[in-house]
C-alpha cells in the first residue's frame, strides 16, 4: 500500500509541472483579421528543408564556393535573408507549428511523438483559398487534419522511405520536386486543377526531408549532407524557374526558403544549442525587398561571430513564429488566429501604408487573444481576488487603438508602426501574465506536498526501522479531532476551488498536501521524543552528520549540471575505505575497489557519447566480455560450487554466443551502412532475437548470488554492445566489475562496525534470503549505503553523457535494431540504453540489502527521501524565462529525478524479479532399461 501511495504521489508530483509551466497556451473565440489593402501576391511557394543549420547553407566550402550557388545568387542579388531563431524542444513537429500557424507548441504534443494535432490550431494553410503540399507522412497529415473545409491536399510518399540506412535519403527530395512537376504538368489538360491554381491566396508546400535523414545518419559535416544541399538547391532553381514559366512571369509569386530547425555536429536535434535553434531563411519574389548592401555584420550570438563574413547584404535575426504574419501579409490571408509572431516589416517591398496597415492588423490579432484570455481567467477567478494586467486595461487598449487609427489616417505611418509595436508587446506580456497566473498557488501547492510526503517518510524510517524512538501510544481521541480538523480544511479548499470552477487537476495538487500532512501531524509524539532522543545524545555528533548528508545531496545535483561532479565523487569514493580503516581487514578488495572507482571516475570526463563512434571500441569491449566470462566459468568449474548440471553450463554457454553475435552484428552492420547498403535482414533478426533472450535467460540461471549477477550482466551486456556506438560500451563492463567489489566492501563494512559476523558470500542464494526473522534494524552507515546507491544510479545515467539533453541521444545506436525513421521505436530503444547500467546497479544494490541483512523497504525508504530531496532542489530550479537551453534544460532535471524516483521504486521490483526468480527447464526423465 506505501508503495502504491508513494507511486501514485510522485506521478502527481511529476505531471503537475506540465500543468504549471507547460500547459497549451491556445485560447478559441477570437474573429479573423485581414489586411484591408490588396496584398503584393497572389501565391505563395514555401520550402522547408528540414534539419538544415544556417551555417551549412550561408557558409562557404573550403575553396570558397557557394555549396547553394542558386539561393546565394538570390540572397545577394533578389531577395532578403536572414535567421530565424527556433524554440526548445527543436523537433519537426513543433518547428512546423511556429513557422505555418505561429505559435509556439507546447510539451503535450511530444506524447503524440509530433504527429497529431493535440490542441485544435489555425494555420496559413487553413487561411488559404488552397493547399497543396507534398512531402513526409509525419508533418503534412496535422495540417490537413486541423484545415476546415476540403482546400488543404497532401501528397506523401511512405513511411518506410524514411531510413536512415538507405543508399541515399536525397531521393525523398527529387521525390518531392518529381511530384510537384508532374502536378503541374497535369493541370494543363485539368480544366478544374488549372483553374484553381490560377486563383488567389493559393499555397505551394514542399517539405524537403532528405536532409535531415542524411544529418542523423551521417552527420551534418559528412559530404552526403552537403551533397543534399546541393540537390535541393537545384531541386529549388527548376520548381521556381517553371512556376514563374507557369504563370507566364506575372510578378505575383513569393518564395520562401526555411528550416523547421538545425542539427548538432553529432546528428541529433531536440535541445536549445545554437547549431539547433539558428536556421536559415531567403525570401524572394512579389513584395519582397530586395538586399541591402551593408559594410559590415553585427552578430549578437557568439555562434553567429565570424562565420559568414563574406555576406555583405544585411541579415536579419528573429523569432521563427514572425514567418507565419510574413507569408499571411505577402498572399493577404487573416494572420493565423493563434500566432503570437509579429510581422518583419524589414521583408516587404511595399508603401509604408500597406506596412503600416499590415502590422496594426497584427497588434489587434493579438490583442483579440490576449482579450479571451483575460475574460476566460475573470470568469474562473472570485472578483475580489483578480488582479488584472494593469498596463492594458480596456481605457488603455482603446487609446491604443485610436491613435494607432489616427496616425494611419493622417499618413504618420512611421509613429503609427511604432505604436503598433508597442501594444503588440504589451500583449504578448498580458498573454503569459494570464497564462502564469496560477503558477505561484500551484507551486506553493505541490512544494507543501512534497515537504509534507519527504516528512512522513522519515518519520516512517525512524519509527519502523530505527531504535531512535519508543513506541508510542496513539490517543484516539486526539486523532478523532486531527481527522476532522483536517477534513475541515479538505472542505474548505475543494469549496474555494469549486466556485472558482478551476480544472480538476487542481483539486488534486491542492487537496494532495491535506491528507499528507494528516499523516505527519499524527506521527506528532515520534517527533517529540526523536527531538528528546537527540538532544539527549551530543548535537555536534547530529549537526555533523545532516551536514554530510546536504552536501552529499548537493554534490549529486550539482552532477546534473556539471558531469565532472562524479569524478569528484568517485575519487572520494576510492578513498573511503583509507578514511574509514577498512583497508586493514581487507587490502585486496580495497586495492581492487580503489583502482575500479578511479576507472569509472574516468567516463564522465569523457566526450558525451555518439558525438565520436568508435565502432573498433565496442567489438574489443565485446571480446573482453567473452574473455572475462570464459575465465569466470573455468573458475566457477574448478571451484566447490559445481555447476549443478549441464543446463547451467549451456545457459552460460548460450550467453557468452550471445556476446559473440553482438560484436559480429554491430561489426557488419557498421561496414552494410558504410557501403550504403542499408541495414540486412539477418542482422537485424539476431538484434531483435538477442533482445528477447537477454531478459528471459537471467531467470534460467542459478540464483546463488554471484553466478545469478553474472547471468544478468552476460545478457544485459549482449543487448548494450547492440546499441553502443563507441567507448561507453566499456561503461556496463566497468560499472558491474565495481558493484561486485561493493556487495565485498559492503560485507567487510558490515564486520567492521560489528553488526555482523563475517559470512561467505559464495553462500548467499537470492532465493532463500527473505528470512525476516535475519533482517536488522537501521544503522546510520546505512544512510551511507543508501547514498552510494543514489550516487551509483545517477552517475549510470550521466556516466557517458547528458541523458537530461534530447539531442544528446545519438540516432546511430539504434542502427543495428532498426533504420527506419520510427520516434518510439527509436525512443524506446534509447531508453532501454540508459535503464541497461539502471538494471545492473539495482540488482547490487538488492545483493547488498541481501548480505548485510536489511528488508529491502528500509534501505529503499533513505533512498527515496534522498532523490525526493533532489526533486524539490529541481522543482525550484524550474523555470521558463531566459535562454531556451536553460529552460529544456531546468525541466528535463526536474521530469528526470521524478521519473528516476518513479522508476526506482519499478526497478527494485525488477531487480528482484531478475535476482530471486528461476525459471525451470523442463527435463528429459532418464528411462534405464531393465
Amino acid at each position: 500500500v506505501f508503495i502504491l501511495a508513494g507511486l501514485l504521489v510522485h506521478c502527481v508530483f511529476l505531471v503537475s509541472i506540465f500543468d504549471i509551466y507547460f500547459s497549451s497556451p491556445l485560447v478559441h473565440g477570437m474573429t479573423p483579421q485581414q489586411t484591408p489593402l490588396p496584398p503584393p501576391a497572389k501565391r505563395l511557394v514555401l520550402f522547408v528543408a528540414d534539419g538544415l543549420r544556417a551555417d551549412s547553407l550561408y557558409e562557404l566550402n573550403s575553396n570558397d564556393v557557394p555549396r547553394a550557388p542558386f539561393l546565394r545568387g538570390i540572397l545577394e542579388n533578389n531577395g532578403s535573408w536572414g535567421i530565424s531563431h527556433t524554440r526548445v524542444p527543436t523537433e519537426s513537429r513543433p518547428g512546423h507549428v511556429a513557422l505555418i500557424a505561429g505559435f509556439y507548441e507546447d510539451v503535450s504534443a511530444v506524447a503524440k511523438g509530433w504527429k497529431e494535432n493535440p490542441v485544435e490550431f489555425d494555420s496559413v494553410f487553413n487561411e488559404s483559398k488552397y493547399t497543396w503540399s507534398w512531402g513526409s507522412p509525419d508533418i503534412l497529415p496535422m495540417f490537413a487534419k486541423g484545415a476546415t473545409g476540403d482546400h488543404v491536399y497532401t501528397f506523401c510518399y511512405t513511411a518506410e522511405s524514411e531510413d536512415f540506412g538507405a543508399q541515399d535519403a536525397a531521393k525523398l527530395d527529387t521525390w518531392v520536386f518529381d511530384h510537384v512537376k508532374n502536378f503541374f504538368n497535369s493541370s494543363r489538360s485539368n480544366q478544374t486543377l488549372f483553374s484553381a491554381l490560377h486563383e488567389d491566396k493559393v499555397v505551394l508546400f514542399l517539405h524537403l526531408l532528405g536532409i535531415d535523414t542524411n544529418g542523423h545518419a551521417h552527420r551534418p559535416n559528412s559530404r552526403d549532407y552537403k551533397e543534399n544541399i546541393k540537390t535541393v538547391d537545384e531541386g529549388i532553381k527548376e520548381i521556381a524557374s517553371m512556376i514563374e514559366n507557369f504563370y507566364g512571369n506575372d510578378g505575383k509569386t513569393a518564395f520562401i526558403l526555411t528550416s523547421d530547425h538545425g542539427m548538432t555536429d553529432w546528428g541529433s536535434h531536440g535541445a536549445g544549442h545554437p547549431s539547433e535553434t539558428l536556421t536559415p531563411l531567403i525570401v524572394w519574389g512579389a513584395g519582397v525587398n530586395y538586399p541591402q548592401k551593408v559594410t559590415s555584420q553585427f552578430f549578437e550570438d557568439n555562434f553567429l561571430k565570424g562565420r559568414w563574413k563574406s555576406l555583405k547584404m544585411g541579415m536579419l535575426l528573429f523569432p521563427q513564429a514572425d514567418i507565419a504574419p510574413l507569408m499571411a501579409s505577402l498572399i493577404g490571408v487573416p494572420f493565423p488566429l493563434n500566432s503570437v509572431g509579429t510581422l518583419p516589416l524589414e521583408y516587404l517591398n511595399n508603401s509604408a501604408h500597406f506596412k503600416a496597415e499590415s502590422i496594426f492588423t497584427n497588434a489587434v490579432q493579438i490583442l483579440e487573444q490576449f482579450k479571451v484570455k483575460m475574460s476566460q481567467k475573470k470568469k474562473t477567478t472570485l472578483s475580489f481576488l483578480f488582479t488584472p494586467f494593469k498596463p492594458l486595461s480596456d481605457s488603455e487598449q482603446i487609446n491604443f487603438l485610436k491613435k494607432t487609427r489616427l496616425y494611419i489616417q493622417q499618413q504618420k505611418y512611421d509613429e503609427a508602426v511604432s505604436l503598433c509595436k508597442t501594444l503588440i508587446n504589451l500583449a504578448l506580456e498580458g498573454l503569459s501574465y494570464y497564462h502564469t497566473y496560477d503558477r505561484l498557488f500551484l507551486g506553493l501547492s505541490i512544494a507543501m506536498g512534497f515537504v509534507g510526503w519527504t516528512t512522513y517518510v522519515i518519520l516512517v524510517i525512524i519509527k519502523s526501522h530505527t531504535n531512535l524512538t519508543k513506541t508510542v501510544q496513539t490517543n484516539n481521541k486526539e486523532t478523532t479531532v486531527l481527522f476532522y480538523g483536517f477534513a475541515f480544511v479538505g472542505m474548505m479548499i475543494a469549496f474555494f476551488l469549486l466556485i472558482q470552477t478551476c480544472p480538476w487537476t487542481y483539486y488534486i495538487y491542492c487537496l494532495l498536501p491535506v491528507p499528507v500532512w494528516y499523516a505527519v501531524v499524527r506521527e506528532l509524539p515520534v517527533i517529540q521524543d526523536l527531538a528528546t532522543n537527540l538532544l539527549s545524545r551530543h548535537i555536534s555528533q547530529s549537526i555533523g552528520f545532516l551536514l554530510v548528508c546536504t552536501l552529499g545531496i548537493e554534490i549529486l545535483v550539482f552532477s546534473f549540471f556539471y558531469r565532472f561532479t562524479l569524478t569528484i565523487g568517485l575519487l572520494v569514493f576510492a578513498g573511503w575505505p583509507v578514511i574509514t580503516q577498512l583497508w586493514v581487514q581487507a587490502k585486496t578488495t580495497t586495492l581492487i575497489w580503489t583502482l575500479l572507482c578511479v576507472l569509472l571516475a574516468i567516463f564522465p570526463l569523457m566526450p558525451v557519447v555518439g558525438r565520436e563512434p568508435n565502432i573498433s571500441l565496442v567489438i574489443a569491449t565485446g571480446l573482453l566480455t567473452v574473455l572475462i566470462s570464459c575465465f569466470s566459468l573455468a573458475s566457477l568449474c574448478k571451484s566447490k560450487n559445481k555447476y549443478r548440471n549441464n543446463e547451467d553450463l549451456k545457459i552460460h554457454f548460450y550467453q557468452v554466443l550471445s556476446i559473440v553475435l553482438s560484436t559480429y552484428v554491430v561489426s557488419s552492420t557498421h561496414d552494410s551502412l558504410k557501403n550504403k547498403q542499408g541495414l540486412p535482414v539477418l542482422n537485424q533478426t539476431i538484434s531483435w532475437m538477442t533482445l528477447v533472450s537477454s531478459l528471459v535467460l537471467p531467470l534460467l540461471s542459478p540464483t546463488s548470488l554471484f553466478q545469478r549477477l553474472f547471468s544478468i550482466l552476460l545478457s544485459l551486456m549482449s543487448t548494450y554492445l547492440l546499441l553502443s556506438t563507441g567507448y561507453e560500451a566499456l561503461f556496463p563492463l566497468v560499472l558491474s566489475g565495481l558493484m561486485f567489489v561493493w556487495i565485498n566492501m559492503e560485507q567487510e563494512a558490515l564486520q567492521h562496525y560489528g553488526l555482523s559476523l563475517k559470512q561467505k558470500l559464495a553462500v548467499f542464494n537470492f532465493a532463500y534470503a527473505t528470512d525476516i526473522t535475519r533482517f536488522r534494524q537501521l544503522h546510520l552507515d546505512d544512510v551511507r549505503r543508501s547514498f552510494f546507491f543514489v550516487f551509483f544510479i545517477v552517475t549510470a545515467f550521466f556516466g557517458t553523457g547528458n541523458i537530461a539533453s534530447v539531442n544528446s541521444f545519438d540516432p546511430a545506436s539504434v542502427y543495428c535494431f532498426l533504420t527506419v525513421f520510427s520516434p518510439f521505436m527509436m525512443g524506446g530503444l534509447l531508453v532501454l540504453k540508459v535503464v541497461i547500467p539502471f538494471v545492473l546497479v539495482s540488482c547490487a544494490f538488492e545483493a547488498v540489502q541481501v548480505t548485510t541483512q536489511l528488508s529491502s523497504k528500509s534501505l529503499f525508504l533513505i533512498v527515496l527521501v534522498i532523490s525526493d530531496i533532489m526533486a524539490l532542489h529541481f522543482f525550484f530550479l524550474v523555470k521558463d524565462y531566459g535562454s531556451w537551453l536553460d529552460i529544456g534544460t531546468s525541466i528535463s532535471h526536474y521530469v528526470l529525478v521524478m521519473s528516476l524516483t518513479i522508476f526506482m521504486m519499478l526497478m527494485n521490483g525488477l531487480a528482484q524479479l531478475l535476482t530471486t526468480k528461476r525459471l525451470e527447464l523442463p527435463r528429459r526423465t532418464k528411462h534405464h532399461s531393465t
